[in-house]
């Protein structure tokens, strides 16, 4: 047995692992040519059911007075307002 040491291998220089970049974001409604449409909907509260999202929202209000005139009972609806949003890092 010999008592000398292995032969070392070369470092590979370090390198870092992630970049970090420090800013403030901001985050506003898209309102770009190509952004999507803001789209609109009713949701009956009591059976979860909902009108099909278009861009018109009296269309999707209109839906909750066929709905209801279906369902006697049901009185309780949400909006639900869909809207493209951007951020960008200033």
């Amino acid at each position: 047995m010999s008592n000398e040491n292995p032969p070392r291998t070369p470092r590979t220089p370090r390198t870092p692992r992630s970049v970090y970049r420090f800013g403030t974001w901001t985050l506003t409604p898209d309102r770009e040519p190509d952004a999507e449409p803001v789209t609109y909907a009713m949701q009956c509260a009591v059976c979860e059911e909902r009108s099909a999202p278009g861009e018109d929202p009296a269309a999707a209000q209109a839906w909750t007075f066929r709905h209801a005139g279906r369902n006697p009972s049901h009185h309780t609806y949400r909006e639900v307002i869909t809207r493209p949003w951007r951020t960008w890092m200033a």
